[in-house]
């Protein structure tokens, strides 16, 4: 089906559950990740694949990552089909995902004088990080199998195997790579359940497989090993530190930027050059160093109140900040504090609604959201509680950050989101 005639086409977006307990498949051997063999009769995932082979519409789908926004990475018209129902920028390159490496194989062309056309820097990551959140940027061959979009000029494309058996098995029963950003609508944050993908791209998509919610909440770490000394492009689900515990990738360094980095060239991974992960609220950021100052937080919030008319403000809090932010604590009073849970926020933490009030009038709305201390904890909810006070309509979020170094975690990624998605960061 020609992607020019469903132009400006709006679709009715069904979602078709897809649990998570699920028996979708399996390897052959899981030592060496060759083939992916399905055994799921699940009649969605069967019919998500044939819609996949057979239109240009994507498929939102679940990873153990975020959800995905799919299509057959070998078609063009499809490929496309991604950027219109995102409002994706063409030049921002996408991650094709694989069902084993038998299939990522089929796409490369073996280096002079080797056999395996994956290049030997990755076997340590493949096998250490593979199925799961790592993407590993290739040499595309010429000519490619891949369709040019999906690689936006350049000369690589990424790649990754997911872990979650639901998305190998879409993979394996589409018969090919399937290019998958995360299923939103560009800038916003990323999607971790079926609703946040039903809420952005309703009317746009067809077809969204319910999963449930996503395991780690942030997208996969992408690495480039194809340079001397190799590079994080965008930190994920892997950290650093054990990616430098992998033989050959012990001096790999840091090559992005917490900033979108804007210019003419075309970025060597998504998330690099525009800004992502925002929501329409302002947000606030403190960062490490300025967490234990919460009273900066609190000046901030009660002049956001009395300076704005009964305005609506949202905190997520993560480690170290006291409830409300602190604001109880003030001559101010916090009044009608309770538990609040709904569809959309029942996977980011604990949320509860709040009127600041002074002795004679009510000054403004809180929204507060409690990640918890456990850095994984907060990766896994962080978009969650980015959408969830969007829904209640905040002007302002007020975020309480984490510190970055945390070894061995991902906070780097919780960090590089954050920082991409603030209006104000503090310091």
């Amino acid at each position: 089906m020609a992607l020019e005639p469903l132009l400006g086409m709006v679709f009715q977006t069904r979602v078709l559950p897809a649990p998570a307990n699920q028996d979708f498949g399996r390897f052959k051997d899981p030592e060496t990740l060759e083939t992916w063999k399905v055994v799921s009769e699940l009649a969605p995932l069967h019919e998500a694949a044939e819609h996949l082979k057979s239109s240009s519409i994507p498929v939102g789908f679940p990873t153990e990552t975020v959800y995905g926004l799919g299509a057959d990475a070998t078609r063009s018209d499809a490929v496309k089909g991604i950027y219109k129902a995102k409002g994706r920028p063409t030049d921002n390159p996408l991650i094709i995902h694989v069902s084993d490496l038998t299939m990522l194989r089929s796409y490369l062309l073996p280096a002079e004088g080797e056999a395996d056309p994956i290049p030997n820097i990755y076997r340590p990551l493949i096998k250490r990080f593979w199925p799961g959140p790592l993407t590993i940027l290739l040499p595309n061959p010429k000519p490619s199998k891949l369709a040019p979009e999906v690689t936006a000029g350049l000369s690589s494309f990424g790649a990754r195997m997911p872990s979650s058996p639901l998305a190998l098995s879409l993979i394996q029963l589409a018969g090919v790579p399937i290019a998958a950003p995360s299923a939103n609508a560009s800038t916003k944050p990323s999607p971790t359940t079926a609703e946040h993908v039903r809420y952005d791209l309703d009317g746009k998509i067809e077809i969204i497989l319910d999963g449930g919610p996503c395991q780690v909440g942030v997208e996969s770490t992408v690495v480039d090993g194809l340079c001397d000394p190799p590079v994080v492009l965008r930190p994920g689900g892997i950290s650093i530190d054990k990616i430098r515990e992998c033989k050959g990738w012990e001096l790999v360094e840091k090559g992005y930027k917490d900033a979108s980095e804007v210019g003419s060239a075309a970025p060597k991974a998504p998330g690099m050059k525009y800004k992502h992960y925002s929501p329409k609220a302002k947000v606030v950021l403190y960062e490490a160093s300025f967490v234990s100052n919460a009273s900066d937080v609190e000046v901030g919030i009660l002049k956001n109140a009395t300076t704005n008319v009964y305005p609506s403000i949202g905190i997520v809090r993560t480690k170290t900040w006291a409830e409300w932010a602190g604001i109880f604590q003030s001559t101010q009073n916090l009044r009608a504090s309770y538990r609040y849970d709904s569809d959309i926020s029942k996977y980011a933490g604990t949320m509860r609604c709040g009127v600041l009030q002074s002795q004679h009038r009510k000054l403004a709305n809180l929204f507060e959201v409690t990640l918890g201390t456990d850095t994984s904890s907060i990766a896994h909810s962080l978009f969650s509680a980015l959408r969830a006070l969007d829904h209640e309509g905040v002007q302002t979020i007020y975020v309480e950050g984490v510190k970055d170094s945390e070894e061995g975690s991902i906070a780097e990624a919780v960090m590089n989101r954050l920082r991409k998605a603030a209006t104000i960061i503090k310091t």
